[in-house]
C-alpha cells in the first residue's frame, strides 16, 4: 500500500504523519490538557476522566489531525467538545454539580511550596468566576493564548473573549481589593 504511487499513497503516508504527530505529541500536551479540563470541569476525578477521553478521542481521530499544526489548540477544542457533550448529557440525566477547586491538590513537584500555594490560590480564585470567564481567563491567563487563539478554541467571537477577560480581570481585582482591606 506504501509503494503504490497515486492518491492513495499520498492519504496513507499523510494519515500516518498525522497519527504520529498526534501519539507523540500527547505526552507533552497532556499536563496543559489536565488543566483545561479541571477548569472545564471543577473537579479533579472529572478532569480525568475528561483528559483521558480526549486523548482517546484524539488518537481515534488523529487521521483528522494536520501534522505541523498546533495540536494543544485540537485537543482542547476537542476536550471542550467532550465536556459539552457530557454535560448536556448530565442535564438530561441530572448528575451533581461541581466540587470546590480548593478540595483538589494541583502542585507542580518542580516549584517550590510557596510557588504551588500561591498557584492553588489563583485558580481557586478563577474557579469562582462564572464558567465563561473561567474558561476564557484559564486559555489566556495561564495558558498564554492570545484573544484570537482562545476564540478560536472556544469557537466564539475575539470581541467576546476580550469581554470575558475584562469582566473577569474586574471581578478578579474586585475581590482582591477586598481580600486586602482595601476595597471600598
Amino acid at each position: 500500500m506504501g509503494n503504490t504511487v497515486g492518491n492513495d499513497s499520498i492519504r496513507y503516508f499523510s494519515k500516518n504523519n498525522s497519527e504520529s504527530a498526534v501519539r507523540d505529541g500527547l505526552p507533552d500536551c497532556f499536563p496543559r490538557l489536565w488543566r483545561f479540563c479541571l477548569s472545564l470541569t471543577g473537579r479533579r476525578d472529572a478532569a480525568d476522566d475528561l483528559a483521558q477521553a480526549t486523548c482517546a478521542r484524539a488518537i481515534e481521530k488523529a487521521a483528522h489531525f494536520q501534522a505541523g499544526t498546533h495540536l494543544d489548540r485540537w485537543l482542547f477544542v476537542m476536550a471542550r467538545r467532550v465536556w459539552l457533550n457530557e454535560v448536556r448529557k448530565d442535564a438530561i440525566r441530572g448528575s451533581a454539580g461541581f466540587v470546590a477547586i480548593e478540595e483538589n491538590e494541583i502542585s507542580d513537584g518542580s516549584a517550590p511550596a510557596e510557588t504551588n500555594i500561591f498557584a492553588r490560590e489563583v485558580l481557586s480564585e478563577l474557579n469562582r468566576l462564572p464558567e465563561a470567564q473561567r474558561v476564557a481567563a484559564l486559555l489566556v491567563f495561564v495558558e498564554g493564548y492570545k484573544y484570537a487563539e482562545a476564540a478560536e478554541i472556544l469557537d466564539i467571537p475575539t470581541g467576546t473573549v476580550m469581554s470575558r477577560i475584562s469582566a473577569a480581570r474586574a471581578s478578579l481585582a474586585r475581590r482582591m481589593d477586598q481580600a486586602t482591606g482595601t476595597g471600598k
